[in-house]
Order: structure tokens, then sequence, then C-alpha cells
């Protein structure tokens, strides 16, 4: 037996049938028979069966022959539509390679159709553009719309001429005679408008503003005939330079009758002698030496006044007003200025022009203007002695030339340096003769009648003020180098008339009062510590403390000296010089406390008549007072030291608190 016949008994035996039959001890032979029994029987069974259901099988047969039949024929229809369906799609797709040839096509003539539509559009001349341009007045706006139209067609012509387009010939007669005819028109139009500006009275803004609402007229002129634009431009030019040259001519004569009929002269210098008729609280007036040096409201020019409307000669004229110089000069240079900025803007935008076309142009129209109104300054500042109206002037000029700066006009900027080149020099020559006439003052003729304020230091100290002030803004480092040359000068000055006097006290009050006067002017006119007053506010403290010192001397003398070699002795240990000075330190104790009130009285009463300026008495007063009363202390302290703190004699000594005390009767109430 093989393996394989093996596996399939043992396979069989795992049955469940053949373990039953195993199991109940039967003999297989006649259990197989008994199964090949009933295998027979089930046999017949299912004959029989299939017999009975005989019919229904046929019936079942013809039916599925029927369908069978049926299946067939729906095979042949589908393939028949599939067959139909490939042809179709084939179709389509001719369709739809047709659909994309003919939108081709249609996109072609449409781009083609586009092009030639735009250019005949382009090209043609249309009857409104003909009756406009031959017809209608240059100042409507249906001119301008249509000369905007010809201006493009002329460039469109030409551009087509230029890639030999036949039909630009059948245009071009028709558009060149148009350009011809509007040309004409518009160089009519333009020398009509500028002759109105040489209209008496003629206000020229109003043409201008015309023109410049019409400038692509200009511009079409540029485009198409240079000539006619040029001659526009060179008449423009010379009608506005005439203008120009006639109105600021005409109105700076004007306004020159309009100033004071007497100014500075050379008698007007820091060290000129006053003359008595005219002291320095005489009414201010130009007319006067003294408004030389003080500048009152003169300064309002810089501010208040900068941009004031200009004066007007014949209305001033009627009430018979008069002015100071640099308020003429404000007013010619802001007519200047505003006259020059509209016309350097306009030049620019009606012109078409950059910077530097702008400036040369701005320049053939004011170039003769200017030079007439820097030769009027120069004709003026040559002779005039008025520094504070030349420094003036200069801070007038560096103010509109920053705001032609801010006007975004700069062709100004040479007259500037043209002024400024006239306006320092007199300036700083000026100023040196001030510098010079102090310097040569003759004290020895012209010595000082009391203590009180020399006129040429209140002269001085009005006229560093001013400057000064001015100067502040906008500060010019060659003003403060002569002005350091004039202070020193005046300083020197201060000194010799002090010499004049012949006792020290009186020359102390002298220096004092001089130097609180211009201490006082220039830190009252001034906004911020300058060198001036900072130099003269030391001098004073130091004259203030020697005159103070000199002042209780008069009446402490020998306290105070005797107080001070006390002092060295004690540091240096010598007790038995101290104690061989009883005697006189007794006599000091009995002179100090008999006198010392009515020393006081006389030192206040001393003091206050010394000076002019009650404010100034009375601080010298106070610090008299103080150093008084350090001084007593002091004398107090070395009595209080043995040996000498035994002497009788300082029973008498009054307590300090009774001289502090009696000090504070002297206190201000202000």
């Amino acid at each position: 037996m093989s393996h394989s016949e093996d596996d399939n008994l043992q396979d069989h035996l795992q049955e469940d049938i053949v373990k039953e039959a195993l199991a109940s001890g039967q003999d297989l032979r006649e259990y197989s028979k008994q199964v090949e029994v009933e295998l027979a029987s089930c046999e017949q069974a299912s004959i029989q069966d299939y017999i009975s259901q005989a019919g229904n099988i046929a019936q079942l047969h013809t039916q599925i022959s029927s369908c069978d039949g049926i299946l067939a024929r729906m095979e042949n229809l589908l393939l028949s539509f599939q067959t139909d369906l490939g042809s179709i799609s084939s179709e389509i797709l001719t369709l739809q390679q047709e659909s994309v040839d003919m939108n081709l096509r249609l996109k072609n003539r449409q781009s083609v159709r586009g092009e030639l539509s735009q250019f005949v559009d382009d090209l043609v001349v249309t009857e409104q553009l003909i009756t406009t341009i031959m017809e209608t007045p240059v100042s409507e706006q249906q001119f301008l719309e249509q000369l905007q139209v010809l201006d493009h067609k002329i460039e469109f012509l030409k551009e087509q001429s230029f890639r030999e387009a036949r039909a630009a010939q059948d245009v071009k007669d028709v558009l060149e005679k148009l350009k011809i005819k509007a040309v004409a028109k518009i160089r009519e139009y333009f020398l009509l408008k500028i002759n109105q500006f040489k209209k008496p009275l003629a206000n020229y803004q109003i043409p201008q503003n015309a023109m410049l609402r019409f400038k692509f007229y200009f511009q079409f002129l540029q485009k198409v005939n240079r000539e006619v634009a040029s001659e526009v431009r060179e008449e423009y030019i010379e009608t506005m330079s005439k203008i120009m040259f006639s109105y600021f001519k005409s109105y700076s004569g004007r306004l020159a009758k309009l100033q004071f009929e007497e100014s500075a002269s050379r008698e007007d210098l820091l060290g000129a002698e006053e003359s008595q008729s005219k002291g320095f609280f005489f009414k201010p007036s130009l007319k006067n030496k003294t408004t030389v040096f003080s500048v009152g409201s003169r300064d309002e020019v810089l501010s208040a006044e900068l941009e004031a409307p200009i004066i007007v000669p014949h209305a001033q004229q009627k009430t018979d007003q008069r002015y100071p110089h640099e308020m003429l000069f404000r007013s010619v240079q802001y007519a200047l200025v505003d006259n020059a900025c509209r016309e350097f803007l306009f030049i620019s935008e009606f012109f078409m022009l950059d910077t530097n076309t702008a400036q040369e142009l701005f320049n053939n129209i004011f170039g003769k203007t200017l030079s007439v109104l820097v030769k009027q300054a120069d004709s003026f500042i040559s002779d005039s002695f008025d520094c504070l109206s030349v420094f003036l002037c200069i801070h007038l000029v560096q103010r509109y030339q920053l705001l032609c700066h801010k006007r975004c006009v700069g062709g100004l900027d040479r007259y500037w340096e043209n002024l400024n080149g006239v306006l320092w020099p007199r300036l700083s020559n000026v100023m040196q003769m001030n510098i010079v006439s102090v310097r040569e003052f003759d004290t020895t003729r012209r010595r000082p009648a009391d203590v009180r304020p020399h006129y040429s230091t209140r002269r001085y100290a009005e006229f560093s003020a001013a400057m000064v002030g001015i100067n502040e803004t906008f500060p010019h480092e060659q003003m403060n180098r002569l002005l350091a040359m004039l202070q020193e000068e005046v300083e020197g000055l201060i000194l010799r008339l002090a010499s004049q006097f012949p006792t020290r006290k009186e020359q102390l009050l002298f220096l004092i009062n001089n130097y609180d006067l211009v201490m006082s002017i220039v830190i009252e006119r001034t906004k911020d510590d300058s060198k001036e007053s900072e130099t003269f506010r030391e001098q004073l403290k130091t004259r203030s403390e020697e005159f103070v010192s000199l002042v209780l001397e008069n009446h402490f003398g020998h306290l105070i000296q005797w107080s001070k070699e006390a002092e060295r002795k004690l540091d240096a240990g010598d007790l038995e010089g101290l104690r061989a000075e009883e005697k006189r330190v007794s006599n000091i104790i009995g002179d100090f406390s008999r006198d010392w009130k009515k020393s006081l009285d006389s030192i206040n009463g001393e003091i206050l008549s010394s000076f002019p300026n009650l404010k100034l008495g009375t601080s010298l007063l106070q610090q008299a007072l103080t150093t008084l009363v350090q001084y007593y202390h002091r004398f107090s302290r070395v009595l209080g030291v043995a040996p000498l703190s035994q002497i009788a004699a300082t029973g008498q000594l009054i307590n300090i608190h009774q001289l502090m005390v009696e000090v504070k009767r002297y206190k201000p109430n202000f």
C-alpha cells in the first residue's frame, strides 16, 4: 500500500459515519451492502422525481433557448450601436477641429478689424476737427480738445509716413493746412495776451493765468513750429523784462520820497559829541542821533512786518508819513520776492523748463531789474552811517532768501549774494568808524560832569543791545567779532573817563554806574546771556566789592584793619603780640560802641545818594551791611580768645544780634 493510500484511509477513518460503524461493532460488509441498498433506493426516487418534472424541464429548456435568441439579437444590436458611436466620435473630433479653426479665424479678423479701425480713426480727419480748428476761437475749451486730437493725428502721421503707409499720403495735406491754421491762431492769441501786459495799470497776472490755462498750446508750438514758439517766448521775455524794470524802478523811486528827511551822518557815531539840544531823553525820531543807537520798534521789520503788505507810495504821501530806510528796503524786497517767485514758477510750468533753463530765462527777465535794485541799494548804503538800518537790511535779505527757498525758487540767490556784497562791507566800515570814534574819544576835553552814566556808555548799551538782539535769531560771526572789538574799546573808554575823577571813590561810583547801565540794558533787550552782559557783570561785581570795602574803610577802618592783623597773629600763635594790642583794641571798641548807629545812617545815605539806579544802590547797601556784620563777627571771635578776652573794654561790645537787628532796618521794602 502506497503512502497516499494510507493517507486516504486515515482520512476516511476520521469520518463520522465510519467512526459510528466501527463503534457499533457491525460487520463492515453488511454495512456496505446496506449502504448500497439505500443508494439504489435514493436513485430510484430521484428518477421518479425527474420523470414527474419532465414537462417543467422541457418548458425551462424552451425558455432558455428563447432567452438565448433574444440575447443574441441584443448582442448584434449593441455591436451595431458601438459601430455608430465610433462613427459619431470621429465626426465630433472633426467638428471640434473645425470650430478651433473658425475661432482662430474670427480672432484674427477681429484683431485686424481693431487695428484697422484704430488706424482709420487715428488717420481720418473729421468734419468736427476741421470746423473747430478753422472757426472756433482759441480761448474756447472745444478748441483745446480738438487741438489735442490734431496733435495726436500729426504724430501718428509722422509715424505712418516713416513706415511708408500709403493711406498717410491721403490726409497729409489736410493735416498740414490745419497745423498751419492752428499755429497762426495760437501765435495771435499769445501775442495778444502778452500785449495786454503793456496796458497802463493792467494786472499782468490775469492774462498770465489765461496763458497758463492753455499751456498745451505752447507745447503744441514746440512740437510743430519751434520758430513761432521761440518768437512767443522771446516776446514774453522782452515784455516782462520791460514791465518789471519799469515797475521796480518807478516803485523804488517813489518809495525813496517817503524816507525821513534827516538820516544818520558822520556825526552820529558812538564817540561823537552829544548836542545839548538833543539829549538822550529827547522825543525819539530818526532825525535824532539817539535813534541811531537804540532799535525801539524798528526790529519789527524782521517779525510782524516781514510779510506785511507792501507800502503804497501814493497812499502814504497823502498822510505825509515817513519811514526809516529798512522799512522801505523791506517793501521793495518783499514786492520783488512775490513777483519773482511767481514769475519763476510761471515760466517753469508754462515753457516746460528744467531748473537750469528756467534760471537762464529768469535772468533774462529780471537781469536789468535786479541790477538797478542793487545799484539803488549801493547808492543809499554808501552814504549811510546807520549801523542798525544796514544790519536790519542784512537780516531782511537772509529771511527773504529763506522764504524763496520755502517756495522752491532759487532764482534770486545770486541777487541776495550781490546785496550782501554791498551791505556787509558798508556795515563793517561804519562799525570800524564807531570803534575808532570810541578809541579817539578825548577824555581830557570832554571829561564827565558827574558819576552818573556817561552818554557814550548809554549809547553803547543801547547800540550793543540792539545789535545783539537782532543777531540772536540768525547769528553772524562777523558781527560778533565787530561787537567784541567795540566792547574792548568801550571798556577802555570807561576806564579813561573814570580816571578823570580825582578820588578813588568817585572813580568807582562812575565805573559801577556805567557797568550797571550796560548790563541792565543788554539783559533787558536780549533773550540769552550774551558775552557783553557776562563781561560787564564780572566788572560790576569786582568794582562793587572794591566800593563796599572803601565805604566800610571810611567808617570802620580801624576795626577792620585790626581784625585782619589780629587774625594773622592768632594764626601765627603770637599771643604776646595780641596782649600788646590791649590799649589799641580798647579805643576801637569805644569808638565803635559810640558811633556805630550814626555810621550806619551815614553809609545808608552815602550809598543811596550816589546811584541813580535805586535797585543798584539798595543792592550795594545790603552788600556793605552784610560785609560789616561779617567783619564784626570776626572781630568778636578774635576778642573771645585769651588774653584779649580779659580786657575790660569788651564789656562795652554790643551783641552781634543787636547789630543784625539794626541792619535789618535798612532792608528795602520792595
